[in-house]
C-alpha cells in the first residue's frame, strides 16, 4: 500500500526534498533533552534576519559539546563519561548523552556558537533573498 503524501499533487514539481525532510523531522528524537529556546533576534529591513537556538545544557564543559553542520542539519551532540574516582552517597545527576538536530532551509547560515552559564547559544543568519523575475521567451515553430 502506498502512502499519500499532501506534496503529492500533479501541479507540485520538485518537492520531493521536503518531504523527504519531514519524514526525517517526524523519525526525529522523541527525547525531550535537552531543552531549547529558538527566538528571533533581528529582522530589521536592511539587515538578515537573525535566529537563536539557546539550549540548556548545564553540566557540560565546551570539551563534551560537538557542533556539526550535516547535509543541511545543525547537529548538537553533548557526551558526558561517569567519573570512577568520586563516590556517590546519592546520584541524581546522571552523565548522560544527547543528540539534537535541527534541519536547515536552504541559505541559512551558522554564525556563532557560546556556551555560557550553562546555556549554548548558536545564532544563525537568514539571508533575505533576492526576488528573482525571469522573463522566458516563446519561441514560435513553423511546421
Amino acid at each position: 500500500m502506498s502512502r499519500m503524501s499532501l506534496l503529492n499533487h500533479p501541479l507540485l514539481l520538485g518537492f520531493e526534498e521536503i518531504e523527504r525532510v519531514l519524514d526525517q523531522i517526524t523519525k526525529g528524537s522523541g527525547d525531550g533533552y535537552p531543552p531549547y529556546n529558538i527566538e528571533r533576534i533581528s529582522g530589521e529591513a536592511d539587515k538578515d534576519e537573525t535566529i537563536r537556538i539557546t539550549l540548556a545544557v548545564a553540566g557540560f564543559t565546551k570539551d563534551q559539546l560537538d557542533v556539526t553542520i550535516e547535509d543541511s542539519q545543525l547537529i548538537i551532540r553533548g557526551k558526558q563519561t561517569d567519573e570512577k574516582s568520586k563516590q556517590f552517597l546519592h546520584r541524581g545527576i546522571a552523565a548522560r548523552q544527547f543528540q539534537r538536530t535541527f534541519v536547515l532551509a536552504e541559505g541559512i547560515d551558522v554564525q556563532n556558537a557560546d556556551l555560557e552559564n550553562g546555556l549554548l547559544s548558536i545564532e544563525l543568519a537568514r539571508p533575505e533573498p533576492e526576488r528573482l523575475v525571469r522573463k522566458i521567451d516563446i519561441h514560435e515553430r513553423f511546421s
